[in-house]
């Protein structure tokens, strides 16, 4: 059961789907009691949704009627010769590959999935629009830092992007496929806005290499340490960001 009042990660726990029958229960009772926190699930929830949609075209594939294992055995059957039963039995194989259950679709997503799209996702949803919901925000609290020590355990340091006048102004909780995530917000005197996303890899510890990618008007420069993913999503034109992050990573 859980201990109430409920964590952060029990309440993601409960967006993302991963509890007990008894243990939602048990949160649904103590939502129904908390107003305030339930409509922040009812706001995780919604930001899940929206993260979904937006990445449904790369997450969901086609399946391939041709690996169908009730296709295959009739193609077996109608087979006589030994070159077409040697052909059928490697589909067999590649079909055994292709649907090994969540592991296998793991993998395959993370092959097609460009990197850390979600978090480039969140940044045009979330960050670049005033008046963003916050989990955290530099006008209550000074300490950033602490507040991502809570939620994600020997995570790396924030970057500090203050020699280029960028500043931590918000922080919000984001439930995602792979688990809770966190997208803190850095704002300059020119309303200029980048992002720093963490998230955990997800059940089979997909980390990334060191790496960089445009995306229209955005760039984000991602990375793993042995626990999370990483990302700083910046506008496509803002360089000395870039570099500045490069050289505090």
């Amino acid at each position: 059961m859980i201990t109430l009042p409920p964590s952060d990660q029990d309440l993601h726990a409960y967006v993302d789907g991963q509890l007990s029958e008894a243990e939602r229960q048990q949160l649904a009772v103590y939502l129904a009691a908390h107003p305030a926190v339930a409509e922040q699930v009812r706001a995780w929830q919604q930001d899940a949704q929206h993260l979904r949609s937006a990445l449904s075209g790369a997450l969901h594939m086609a399946p391939n009627p041709q690996l169908d294992p009730a296709a295959i055995r009739h193609s077996l059957r109608r087979q006589r010769t030994r070159h077409f039963a040697t052909a059928a039995l490697l589909l067999i194989a590649v079909s055994i590959g292709g649907m090994g259950g969540w592991q296998a679709r793991s993998l395959n997503m993370a092959r097609h999935v460009l990197p850390m799209a979600d978090a480039v996702q969140a940044y045009r949803m979330f960050a670049v629009k005033d008046g963003m919901a916050n989990d955290w925000n530099a006008a209550t609290s000074r300490d950033a830092q602490s507040w991502l020590d809570q939620q994600f355990a020997r995570a790396d340091r924030i970057p500090d992007l203050a020699a280029l006048g960028f500043k931590p102004v918000g922080g919000r909780m984001i439930s995602t496929e792979q688990g809770a995530a966190a997208m803190l917000v850095y704002e300059d005197a020119d309303g200029r806005k980048v992002s720093f996303y963490i998230r955990p890899p997800g059940p089979q510890h997909y980390l990334l290499a060191r790496g960089s990618r445009r995306d229209g008007e955005v760039q984000a420069d991602y990375w793993s340490s042995a626990d999370y993913n990483y990302a700083l999503v910046t506008p496509a034109d803002a360089a000395a960001v870039r570099s500045a992050l490069r050289q505090s990573i």
